[in-house]
């Protein structure tokens, strides 16, 4: 059974493992070598983890003492991530943290939520009601990024 809870700081390892291999596995299809090798190396930053770890609303999600996705959400009600292991896709961990994300949003007393997904990720998003406010490139590390500005009602 899947349980959900808090994430801690000896959690990085495995959300940094979840977040790398499914960018490289899963966006690759959407992005090109290099824009996945800048984008992985975020992977890297152990203090950027620690830093969301600690001031974010960070969830994991465990199947059997496995860390099989994480989200979270930060500045109230900004969906800043949402990450399933390659191997435990279109099992419903996804569907399950985003909405203990919005309902932590809700109860934060916000009544929309707010993204930016990959175009890879977008039609879950969609599918799960959240509208495209517009396409829009982003910078990172001196490559460009399409991304997608979304929003839900909760």
């Amino acid at each position: 059974m899947i349980q959900i809870r808090e994430a801690t700081v000896e959690d990085i390892p495995f959300i940094t493992t979840i977040f790398r291999d499914s960018i490289s596995h899963v966006n690759a299809k959407d992005y090109s070598e290099k824009q996945i090798r800048v984008w992985t190396s975020g992977a890297l930053d152990i203090d950027k983890w620690e830093d969301r770890i600690q001031n974010s609303y960070f969830i994991i999600a465990e199947l059997k003492d496995t860390v099989v996705g994480f989200a979270y959400l930060s500045k109230g009600n900004y969906f800043d991530g949402l990450y399933v292991h390659k191997d435990y896709l279109r099992r419903g961990f996804g569907i399950k943290l985003m909405r203990i994300i919005e309902s932590q949003a809700l109860a934060k007393g916000y009544e929309v939520i707010k993204a930016d997904v990959s175009i890879t990720s977008l039609p879950f998003f969609e599918d799960q009601y959240y509208i495209v406010e517009r396409r829009q490139k982003k910078n990172y590390k001196g490559l460009e990024f399409e991304i997608y500005k979304v929003y839900k009602e909760l």
